[in-house]
């Protein structure tokens, strides 16, 4: 289980997108800092994530969650409570990438699914949390915005579009909500190597060609993104609210 300076103990995390990459690196260190973590997912992968947590000596659950569905993500929530009794934080992670298209080519279909899954699926994420932590004094919200929430690139119209979109919604959240003690962040990765990503990372052509504009000359693994969410979501960050945290390696830099 990945090893951290922060400790969680007593405390529970919620992650949507559990099941592989960035999620499950998350959700194993929020464990690993002493967390219980509840993970909601449509990807079974994220029983896999839940037998590590477990193996490590940690608690978890998962709830099968479609992000798309309002109801879905208040059942995690409920879910979440009546199994541990308590949320404390959210790590809001679940998306998708759509495939590479200039805009005028992009379908209805693929359209509605990055606005469905990478932005309303956010904000439902968000509505569920922020009743319970409305209710209970507070609590910390990341969600996964991405580079492209600052950068654009050729046929990532929907994506990028989203991911702003993120970005504007983690800003206007953490001003609704400062003063009732909910912070709301966001993350901007770069190039991950994930299974959503693993199609660029294993095109030599690819990788030549980024790593040639990157200072850093790589990847990131999901591990090098998950400390920065734990940051966000500690105490250690009580002064952090509607920001939005650029982990890509010095590429946005250049």
């Amino acid at each position: 289980m990945t090893g951290t300076s922060h400790d969680f103990t007593g405390r529970t995390a919620l992650v949507t997108g559990g099941a592989t990459g960035i999620g499950r690196a998350a959700a194993l260190a929020f464990a690993g800092a002493g967390a219980k973590v509840m993970i909601g997912d449509i990807d079974e992968r994220s029983e896999e994530t839940v037998a590590l947590i477990r193996q490590g000596g940690g608690e978890a659950e998962f709830l099968p969650t479609d992000v798309r569905s309002s109801a879905a993500v208040s059942a995690l929530v409920a879910l979440c409570l009546t199994r541990f009794g308590r949320l404390d934080m959210a790590f809001n992670n679940a998306g998708v990438l759509p495939p590479q298209r200039p805009i005028h080519e992009v379908t209805e279909e693929e359209l509605a699914l990055a606005v469905d899954v990478d932005f309303k699926g956010v904000f439902y994420a968000m509505q569920a949390e922020i009743r319970h932590f409305l209710s209970v004094g507070g609590g910390a919200i990341v969600n996964t915005a991405s580079v492209g929430a600052l950068i654009a690139d050729p046929g990532m119209s929907a994506y990028c579009a989203m991911k702003h979109a993120v970005a504007g919604l983690t800003k206007a959240a953490a001003v609704e909500y400062a003063r009732q003690n909910i912070r709301v962040n966001a993350i901007a990765p770069g190039f991950v190597r994930t299974p959503m990503t693993e199609h660029w990372a294993a095109s030599e052509a690819f990788t030549d060609a980024f790593f040639e504009h990157n200072i850093s000359g790589r990847y990131a693994l999901p591990e090098e993104i998950a400390g920065t969410v734990l940051h966000l979501c500690s105490d250690a960050a009580s002064f952090v609210n509607g920001a939005l945290w650029t982990i890509d390696g010095g590429q946005t830099a250049h």
